[in-house]
């Protein structure tokens, strides 16, 4: 009896461990607050929101397109793929199932990669290769549904019918196919299953502007989690919880009729196959109509033009309002693709696998794309605002010496980041601060090589593009000998590690600065005066680009007076627009990490490109550093 108790209470452990996740998630799907800690009352507002998203219903809609052609297509495929295999001889079959396997026990990533290098070589990355994609990574799931089914028919009686003068195909539908359709109908349900869950093929067969909800979810995930997203998942949740339902119903071998049973028996068998029956096909009408509505709802918000705009660009790094609205206004589709890392992007473009029509990236990548001749001039004279952009900024952009391939959009700087009740403003008027022996752990370093060289190398008198290798190793002394006094390493976790005063000290850029200063008013920063990086995120539109005057249009927008100002409230970092700075709100106006001076930005200096050896020698003197 206790035995008995303890293995439920197990069970009940490993139940509540698998779902309580999942129902934390759907009781924030119906919070009316922002919070995923505080109850702030009943709600089916995120469910609206989702459905009025333009960007959810579109990737939705994509999703059922893909899912539904690529399950029908596999379907058919992996039934007429079984058909041969059953026909063959043993030793064949066992060759043409290991084949299938293959598919079903290889990493999915593995796949991915490899059917996008395939894709990569003969055409652009799209909708089609998605598609082709997930048509074949469903077909072995057909197949292992439908070849069971063929080895329990029996073939006698298919070449019977064949015998009395039917044709194979009127054999197959009136002889095979009543015997193989729960097995053709599972293999279809697991192929629509599969493809709804994927992520890893179709985040590396996709192109631009191709987003499926796996994607979309993940790249909503790395900006934060909104309270439409909890909705998105509780419906995905029921949506795979029925496709489930169905196929275990239609799995379920039908009770074989006993002629002796009795009557009551045989009724309650024959209720039970009508109610199977019904209930799926109950769910399959649900998903149907919650199909139609995606696809209309999508229709509704989408928006309506001929023209197309592809944009790679940074995440979080632009208002997703200014994208709707330049679409509004002018009719073009802009599909948007984002990365996290310069290198990232980098490696997207060179992969050629999208032509992409706009990039937006940092300084050093930009003069290295320019000494590749990967760039296209811009015609400033075909944008009314480029007049609009601070020529200081302009100037300041060495990595473009001709000043013809960009247009400025956001900028920074590096310097200290500083708790005011432990250090003022003088003390951090140098570098010198940051080597003091005395600082026993309470600083944190920024984990970039060149942003943790440039103050050593700045403090020793050199550029902060020096790339004397005795210099190099000058500086690398001076990092070894500050490391007992740095607490930790740290980018993103920089600003929040101030905010809660864990440190009272911090390298690190200006833009994660002024998220500190915003939660605590204890922080602030300075840019030392021997001078730092200044840097400077641009646009440039490449020799991929299909859409050059759309290109040209999207530029002019983003430099208009309104807009600037709009996207500097989301995105928060300096602007080059005149405008900007001078309508700013006066706190942000004040804050040398908002809005650096014109002093501060000349006694800067911006990253050029390392060549490759110099590149890799640095990078092996900061290893050296973090190692020891």
């Amino acid at each position: 009896m206790v035995k008995k108790i303890l293995s439920r209470f197990y069970m009940a452990l490993i139940f509540l461990f698998l779902y309580m996740p999942i129902f934390v998630l759907i009781v924030l799907s119906f919070n009316n607050s922002d919070s995923r800690v505080n109850w702030g009352g009943f709600t089916l507002s995120r469910y609206v929101n989702c459905f009025h998203s333009e960007t959810i219903m579109t990737a939705f809609a994509t999703t059922l397109e893909i899912t539904l052609i690529s399950a029908i297509v596999a379907t058919l495929i992996g039934t007429l793929a079984a058909i041969g295999i059953s026909a063959m001889k043993k030793r064949n079959q066992t060759i043409y199932l290991g084949a299938t396997n293959i598919p079903l026990l290889n990493a999915d990533i593995v796949t991915g990669i490899s059917m996008m290098l395939l894709f990569v070589k003969f055409t652009n990355l799209g909708f089609v290769t998605v598609l082709i994609a997930h048509i074949t990574f469903n077909i072995p799931y057909v197949i292992l549904n439908v070849l069971p089914k063929l080895k329990q028919a029996n073939r006698s009686t298919y070449e019977a019918a064949l015998d009395l003068g039917a044709s194979p195909l009127k054999a197959f539908f009136t002889v095979t196919w009543p015997e193989i359709r729960s097995g053709v109908f599972s293999g279809f349900l697991m192929a629509v299953t599969m493809s709804l869950d994927d992520f890893s093929i179709t985040y590396f067969t996709k192109g631009a502007g191709v987003n499926t909800l796996s994607t979309m979810l993940y790249a909503q995930l790395r900006k934060g989690i909104k309270p439409e997203i909890y909705a998105l998942s509780t419906i995905l949740f029921f949506t795979v919880l029925l496709l489930l339902i169905a196929v275990n119903l239609n799995s379920q071998k039908e009770p074989i009729m006993d002629p002796k049973a009795s009557e009551r028996k045989i009724r309650r068998i024959k209720r039970g196959n009508i109610t199977r029956r019904i209930v799926s096909v109950a769910i399959i009408f649900i998903l149907v109509i919650g199909s139609v509505f995606v696809f209309v709802e999508k229709k509704n918000l989408s928006g309506k033009g001929s023209k197309t705009l592809t944009v790679l660009n940074y995440g979080k790094y632009i208002d997703e309002g200014l994208v709707k609205q330049f679409e509004e206004e002018t009719g073009i589709i802009v599909k948007y693709e984002e990365y996290e890392e310069p290198e990232e992007m980098y490696t997207k473009y060179k992969a050629g696998s999208i032509s992409y029509d706009l990039i937006c990236t940092s300084d050093y990548i930009i003069e290295k794309l320019i000494d590749e001749d990967e760039l296209l001039t811009i015609d400033y004279q075909a944008m009314e605002n480029y007049g609009n952009i601070d020529q200081t900024i302009i100037d300041m952009s060495t990595f473009d010496p001709t000043h013809e391939y960009t247009v400025p959009y956001f900028y920074g700087t590096l310097g200290i980041l500083y708790n005011t009740k432990v250090y003022s403003e003088e003390d951090v008027k140098t570098w010198d601060l940051i080597w003091d022996t005395n600082l026993t752990e309470d600083l944190i370093m920024t984990n970039s090589v060149r942003d943790a060289f440039a103050p050593a190398l700045i403090t020793l008198g050199y550029s902060l593009n020096d790339t004397n290798p005795e210099h190099l190793e000058q500086a690398q002394k001076l990092l070894l000998e500050q490391k007992p006094q740095v607490s930790a390493y740290y980018v993103d976790e920089t600003a929040d590690e101030m905010i809660a005063e864990n440190a009272a000290l911090a390298v690190c850029y200006s833009g994660e600065a002024a998220l500190a200063m915003d939660e605590n008013e204890n922080l602030n920063y300075y840019v030392p005066d021997e001078g730092s990086n200044l840097w400077i995120d641009s646009w440039f539109i490449p020799k991929s680009c299909e859409n050059y005057d759309e290109a040209i249009a999207f530029l002019d927008f983003l430099c208009g007076d309104e807009e600037a100002l709009v996207n500097f409230d989301y995105v928060y970092y300096a602007s080059p627009i005149l405008y900007v700075q001078e309508n700013m709100d006066i706190d942000d106006r004040l804050y040398s990490a908002i809005n650096p001076s014109s002093d501060i930005i000349l006694n800067c200096e911006v990253y050029s490109a390392l060549d490759d050896e110099i590149a890799a020698y640095v990078n092996t003197l900061w290893q050296q550093i973090k190692s020891q």
